[in-house]
């Protein structure tokens, strides 16, 4: 799991990505994140519900909600990330609340808009679309209410990851900083995400070895300090468990 702010969108953006088999590990971002399946079949897992997409399904993933997709055997997509702030009269909701399921009905009329969606399209024109997809969502959905302080504390662990992932990144020096206590940090990270601390911050050297393995000529032996990592061995052990592939396979099979 990956939290996104690096690729998190500007507040008046919108990504629109199209392709085929998608499959993305588990991750979080602070801007909702739209998925239709166009083909085949798509899996998409926000929190611990999965939702099976055959063609013409789709999901609103609310912002802060994890979320991870993957194509059991074939599929295609259009994904559409987009900030609150463009719709903020209705993303004000998702402060203190978050669907109970994030699965609805979407016509394919805004299906094609959504697909369509270019840099040539104003700001009131994008504001009027998105704006209509959420209320579609709003008519079909219940919500949940979620207590604020306890998402903030998420994305304070997400970033400090984040900020720290290179050098020494333990959770007692978190736990320090913000005054919580290390025991229920560390039990409230893995109720919330599924996975421990330690395992989440593996994942996520895993992933930037994984960028740079395929970005730059650095060698395994660098890239594996960068990331944080206090050995080869232990870099080599985790990378292959994570991704299944050894660091020097992984580079040639992806660049």
């Amino acid at each position: 799991m990956i939290y996104q702010t690096k690729h998190s969108v500007n507040a008046d953006s919108v990504v629109l990505e199209k392709g085929i088999d998608l499959n993305f590990p588990a991750h979080i971002h602070r801007n909702f994140e739209l998925v239709i399946a166009t083909e085949g079949e798509l899996l998409v897992t926000v929190g611990k519900k999965d939702y099976l997409l055959r063609k013409g399904d789709s999901v609103l993933i609310f912002p802060n909600q994890i979320h991870e997709l993957k194509t059991p055997k074939l599929s295609a997509h259009t994904l559409c990330i987009f900030s609150p702030q463009l719709v903020r009269a209705y993303g004000n909701i998702f402060d203190s609340k978050i669907p109970e399921s994030n699965k609805f009905l979407l016509d394919k009329i805004y299906q094609n808009q959504i697909s369509d969606i270019n840099e040539e399209k104003s700001i009131l024109e994008l504001k009027g679309l998105l704006y209509s997809v959420v209320a579609i969502f709003d008519k079909q959905a219940t919500y949940t209410s979620v207590e604020k302080d306890k998402k903030d504390l998420l994305f304070t662990v997400f970033k400090f990851v984040e900020e720290n992932y290179s050098r020494e990144c333990m959770l007692s020096i978190l736990a320090e900083k913000t005054a919580y206590n290390y025991v229920y940090l560390s039990k409230y990270f893995t109720k919330r995400t599924g996975i421990t601390y330690t395992e989440y911050v593996n994942r996520y050297r895993v992933n930037e070895a994984c960028y740079r393995l395929i970005n730059t000529n650095k060698t395994i032996l660098d890239i594996a300090y960068e990331c944080g990592f206090d050995s080869l061995r232990s870099f080599n052990r985790n990378f292959k468990r994570i991704t299944g592939f050894s660091p020097s396979q992984y580079r040639i099979n992806f660049i």
